[in-house]
Formats: structure tokens, sequence, C-alpha cells
């Protein structure tokens, strides 16, 4: 009876899902396939060339035995991660709030100033130019004319310095979908409800933001998050870009980064998807992590 009633549902809409069919065509083609070929191909060793070979987890083995720089590329990571993931995301959502009651054109150009950063081109072009590492570069021309410092700073060059310079830049970047989706959940705040809260006993703007809306942000919530811990965890090209490959002493290494070079560089495909799959897992664990506590906001 069940699969009964599921057919004549689908059959019903059927025109809805042939819309669907071009999305779920390409969605199938160019996402979830290449990640499924990714994790089948992290158990072999493949070489672009010839066949792959099924090896089991020696790459995994490999990589947390005999990989110094996997490790140095996890630990680099987490700390990008677990500082600017919720950093970022409680600035973006911060922000959203303060500029959510403006009205529509100031708002409309404040989140343009801030949410340009992460779609600009330019960008690694003018942070090479403030951090370049001799007296011509902006900072350092600067702090030489104050005469805080006699010798330039090796910004992008010191390896105790490089990670430090990349986690300013990567916050600096980090306004970017989630910061638009929190502006959108404002907007779509059921203000009513406020008045409501008033008569419950709500007295001050912050009982308001943790009963009334953030329940009701709770998707937009979500998908911010998302978002954030993909680009904290998958972060690399800001380290590619401005410190080169390989940084100085594999400071500014990531896993992504890591990946890049086994597969893109080394063409060794096998060993370069047993380091995505690792990542895939990471950002499902928080993710699901993460879930759990944005499912309890408002209770």
């Amino acid at each position: 009876m069940k699969n009964n009633k599921l057919a004549s549902r689908i059959w019903k809409s059927r025109i809805s899902y042939l819309m669907l069919l071009p999305f779920l065509f390409f969605f199938f083609l160019l996402l979830l396939l290449p990640i499924l070929v990714s994790i089948v191909l992290s158990f072999t060793s493949f070489d672009f060339f010839n066949m792959p070979v099924f090896v089991g987890v020696d790459n995994f083995i490999t990589l947390f035995v005999e990989d110094g720089e996997f490790i140095t590329a996890l630990q680099n990571t987490f700390l990008f991660a677990l500082i600017t993931g919720p950093i970022s995301y409680l600035l973006c959502f911060f922000i959203a709030w303060l500029i959510n009651d403006l009205n529509h054109v100031m708002r409309s150009v404040i989140t343009f100033v801030f949410y340009a950063p992460s779609i600009s081109g330019s960008l690694y072009t003018i942070w090479s130019i403030l951090l370049s590492s001799d007296r011509y570069g902006m900072i350092n021309s600067f702090l030489i004319s104050l005469g805080i410092i006699k010798e330039p700073l090796l910004f992008l060059n010191d390896p105790d310095m490089i990670l430090g310079c990349l986690i300013v830049i990567q916050l600096w970047m980090s306004l970017g979908t989630g910061f638009l989706s929190f502006i959108a959940g404002f907007q779509m705040v059921n203000r009513d409800l406020f008045e409501v809260g008033a008569i419950d006993g709500i007295q001050n703007r912050w009982q308001q933001l943790w009963y009334i809306t953030l329940p009701q942000m709770k998707p937009m919530l979500l998908f911010g998050a998302i978002t954030q811990i993909v680009t904290a965890f998958s972060v690399g090209d800001v380290s590619l870009n401005l410190c080169g490959f390989p940084s100085v002493n594999n400071a500014g290494l990531t896993l992504t980064l890591h990946a890049y070079d086994y597969a893109n560089l080394r063409f060794e495909m096998g060993y370069g998807c047993a380091i995505t799959f690792i990542l895939f897992a990471i950002m499902y664990i928080m993710h699901r992590i993460i879930g759990s506590l944005i499912n309890r906001i408002g209770r």
C-alpha cells in the first residue's frame, strides 16, 4: 500500500520531478560521482597512467605513520579551522544582526563592502603589497617610518609569522556566502512574534535573539555553519597565492595543499584521494556536531 501511495504521489508531481532532472543529473555527474570515485581511489595506488591497484588501507597507514608533512598539514588545518571558523561565523552573524535594522540602501551598501573581499580577484595582490618582506612593503615602510622597527619584517617568509598572517587574511576574506545567508535569514524573521514575546516576558534584545530570532533562523544558521566548516578546513588558496608552494618550512601547508601536491604534481592520485577522504570525514564529523548544537537553540 505504501509503495502504491508513493508511486501515486510521484505520478501526480511528475512535472516537478521532470523539471528537477537536469539538476539531479549534473548534481550526480559533477558532485556525487567524483566523491564516490575519490573514496574508491583512496584505497588504491593510481598514477593516472596505469590501472588502479587495490592496496587496502596502506595509504592511510602511510599518512599517519610515515608522512611527517601530513601531520604538519593536519595541525595547520586544525589551527586554521579552530581560529577562523568560530570567529568568522560569529562575525558574519553579528554584523548581519547589527545592520538588519538599517534602511535598504544602507544595508545593501554595507553588505557589499563586507562581502566584496571574498570575491575580489585582486585581494592577493593587495595583501602581497601590504606584507612584502622588504622596505617597500607598505606595512614595513610604515613601521620603519615611525621608528618602531629598523629592519623589515619577513611576514610571508618567516616560518614563525606565516601562519599568523594567513589566519588574519583568511578572517578578512571570510564574510562570504554565510554572511549573505544570515542577512537573508534576518529578513525572513516574523517580527510579529516580538510583540507576543513581550507579552510572555521577554525583556531585552538578547532574549529576543535567543528565543525568537534564532529558532526561526535555524536553516540559515546550519547553512552558514556548513559554509564556514568547508571554508575553514579547505583553506589553501591563500597560502598558495601569497607564500607559494611549498611555503618556508611548510609553515603554510594545509591538507588541501598536501592533496594538491600528491594528486596534481606527483601524480599519486590514490594517495591524494586518501588525504581528501580524511578531510571529508573531518568536515562531516564537525557538521554533525555543530548541527546538533544548533538544534538546541531556543530550548
